[in-house]
């Protein structure tokens, strides 16, 4: 059953909704933390959080397809309220005095302390890629009728991978390493992170068409206002 954007916004959220949004939450928390440490694999040099946090992406294009930017625009505010419950959990835990006979609070620190700007950088990022990678999904199914979703998926990762690289190499490390290298971190983030949902979009293929016929909806955000911070329904 085809829907508008308006209409999507008084339907309850089911079982299978509430189920993806919790496996969409444990991916980005999964990344946030996985990501301090820096691995190498086939010569590239990247965060271990790349491995899963492509993953949110790839849900973030199961949402809009399936429930609409409105919806998906919940989930994003949500993964992001989540994401700063756990780091504030962290720094809580980091900062209350260890017990006398524990010895691992320096491995604590440098495992899981994040530094302010690096936080920044990451939640901001974040927000415009994720929102971002929405908004090009929802206007193009609607500018091309719901056809040819591998394109719109790769299209909208394109965009949204690549701001949010940007954004959080720039702010996290601008002034600390040369432009030149700084551009090849962000080019070999963009093209591995998008690399990879590219190779998932039969995934995403088979996740969104058991999805429109288990719900039964599919909407298309053609009266849909873009605001990211209005949460409201509209």
């Amino acid at each position: 059953m085809c829907m508008d954007g308006q209409s999507s916004n008084n339907e309850r959220y089911t079982p299978l909704f509430v189920c993806i949004v919790a496996i969409f939450t444990t991916c980005l928390i999964a990344s946030n933390i996985t990501a301090v440490k820096i691995i190498s694999v086939f010569g590239l040099v990247i965060p271990a959080g790349v491995i899963i946090f492509p993953m949110s992406y790839i849900f973030g294009d199961v949402f809009t397809e399936v429930y609409g930017y409105h919806n998906t625009r919940i989930v994003i505010w949500l993964g992001f309220f989540c994401s700063l419950v756990l780091v504030t959990t962290i720094w809580v835990g980091q900062i209350l005095p260890a017990a006398p006979f524990w010895d691992g609070q320096a491995a604590y620190e440098r495992i899981l302390g994040y530094t302010p700007r690096l936080l920044v950088a990451s939640f901001i990022a974040y927000l415009v890629g994720e929102f971002a990678n929405s908004f090009v999904l929802a206007k193009m199914k609607v500018a091309t009728n719901g056809r040819f979703l591998w394109a719109r998926t790769i299209a909208s990762t394109l965009v949204g991978q690549a701001l949010d690289s940007v954004v959080f190499v720039l702010i996290a490390f601008i002034g600390t390493i040369p432009i030149n290298v700084l551009s090849g971190i962000i080019v070999t983030q963009w093209l591995v992170k998008s690399a990879y949902e590219a190779m998932l979009t039969p995934l995403t293929y088979r996740v969104v068409n058991f999805l429109k016929r288990r719900e039964g909806i599919d909407v298309y955000d053609r009266t849909t206002r873009f605001n990211p911070f209005l949460i409201s329904h509209s």
